[in-house]
């Protein structure tokens, strides 16, 4: 990614209450929406906006909270409720609508909350590993086991510390896999060392699980997208999600982890014209 790009600060839609939303857009034509995912902002997406502005008007956010008008959002709750309803104000404030929405990890929950509670404001939804835990019927909802528990707190220590490098390639790595922070550009490093002050409150904000009931409730086409490479919890998510949505359809890009997008932003982006062309107005 080159962060050149993306300068900032870039444009801002003020929302009801003052609070603003950056987001850089590319192109025109239907409106896709791009929800980032942890540590991440508008930045995380460039390679879908640079190969897909040909076709369609490509709008990335930021969260609130996130870089680069995180300090506009002192004082404000770190909650997915809110970034959820953040977008439909967004999209209002834009004037545009309804999006094809796609969200990445934690982008992934908001987004999929975003199209339960302002279905008229989604056109499509493509959740790529989303994040957030899975309630089966007639189980018991499966806790975060103590050592994932302890290697988050382990990471948010590191970074209050002021050891921010280490503990964010002990976080990033445990949900990509082994190495991929040492691997990594220095534009995505950059990117989430911008972003390393939202980790403590993202894990005190504990992510609804995904139900049969609520899912069944999404009424728009749904596009499922999981890393070949990727961690376990993300295909759990994506099977159940896919056995109950009403209209969706999955797919796997060979080779990658959760950051398929980036790893294989060409097979990525095809998958997400191929869906949206067969959706459009």
């Amino acid at each position: 990614m080159n962060p050149a790009a993306f300068p900032a600060p870039g444009a801002f839609i003020e929302l009801p209450g003052g609070l603003p939303v950056p987001y850089v857009e590319r192109g025109e034509g239907e409106l896709l929406l791009f929800v980032h995912g942890s540590l991440c902002d508008y930045r995380y997406w460039q390679p879908q906006l640079a190969g897909l502005a040909r076709q369609y008007r490509c709008v990335s956010v930021s969260l609130t909270h996130y870089w680069p008008a995180a300090d506009a959002a002192r004082g404000q709750p770190f909650s997915w409720r809110q970034h959820a309803d953040e977008l439909a104000a967004f999209v209002e404030a834009l004037g545009a609508g309804p999006a094809h929405v796609i969200g990445h990890s934690r982008g992934g929950l908001v987004s999929f909350q975003f199209a339960l509670r302002h279905p008229q404001h989604v056109r499509t939804l493509t959740l790529a590993d989303p994040g957030g835990p899975v309630q089966q019927p007639g189980q018991r909802l499966a806790t975060l086991p103590e050592t994932v528990n302890a290697l988050r707190a382990r990471a948010v220590a590191l970074i209050e510390s002021g050891q921010v490098d280490a503990g964010l390639e002990l976080f990033v790595d445990s949900v990509s896999r082994p190495g991929f922070w040492a691997k990594s550009t220095h534009a995505f490093r950059r990117m989430a060392t911008d972003n390393a002050h939202t980790l403590g409150p993202q894990f005190q904000d504990s992510l609804p699980a995904y139900t049969r009931e609520q899912a069944a409730e999404v009424q728009c086409p749904v596009l499922l997208i999981d890393g070949e490479l990727s961690p376990e919890v993300f295909h759990r998510a994506v099977t159940a999600l896919e056995a109950w949505l009403p209209d969706a359809r999955r797919a796997t890009v060979a080779g990658a982890s959760h950051g398929m997008n980036l790893a294989r932003p060409a097979a990525f982006n095809e998958l997400i014209d191929r869906f949206v062309s067969g959706h459009a107005r």
